[in-house]
């Protein structure tokens, strides 16, 4: 049954959660691609940025990846560059991957030691970083919006890796089980109305 949650609501939710990495509380936003997971992350950036003072920050897995064929085997790259750090206490960092030049990016993107770290892209909520969570939020809706959402927003031209990445996250969302293990499955194409900026739309 669909339900209308503020993002205020989940921030406080959040926030009274334990911390597991370190001091910080490491929330994933997962789900297939176009599904909407970095709206939805955006948005509740948004609404964690009053209560802390300042905005938290999010690492996008994209802009680890390297290429489309690293699309769940970059996660040693995200442990080593933020998440390890952050457990021990220290702030981490990241090279952003260029997609228009096809390598890293010689600049580091600094991620500070934070009361919250939200990590958006598909497979962040991973059965590997599960115990480290204090929130699992799961993205979805319709392949067919998925598709056209992504082919509107990066061209027709990505169809075929697109098509092969779409096999690839089913493949890998049925081995994880990482519906299952969510804490929270959010429609990414709600029917309900609401407004967007302050709400979204949780199925489970």
């Amino acid at each position: 049954m669909a339900v209308v949650e503020a993002y205020a609501e989940l921030a406080r939710r959040v926030l009274a959660g334990p911390a597991r990495l370190g001091r910080t509380r490491l929330v994933a936003v997962d789900g297939p691609s176009g599904a909407g997971k970095s709206r939805f992350a955006a948005q509740l950036a948004d609404a964690l940025a009053g209560p802390l003072g300042g905005r938290p920050p999010v690492v996008h897995t994209d802009d680890l990846l390297d290429g489309w064929d690293d699309q769940v085997t970059f996660w040693p790259r995200l442990d080593e560059w933020v998440l390890a750090p952050l457990r021990d206490g220290e702030p981490g960092s990241y090279r952003r991957y260029s997609w228009v030049r096809q390598c890293f990016l010689p600049r580091l993107v600094p991620v500070p030691v934070a009361p919250v770290l939200l990590v958006e892209g598909v497979s962040a909520a991973r059965a590997v970083v599960r115990p480290e969570l204090t929130l699992a939020v799961f993205v979805t809706a319709p392949a067919s919006l998925r598709l056209a959402r992504a082919v509107a927003r990066d061209g027709p031209e990505i169809l075929p890796e697109l098509r092969r990445w779409h096999e690839g996250e089913r493949a890998h969302f049925a081995v994880d089980e990482t519906v299952t293990h969510a804490d929270l499955l959010v429609d990414g194409a709600p029917t309900l109305p609401h407004d967007a900026d302050r709400y979204y739309v949780r199925l489970r």
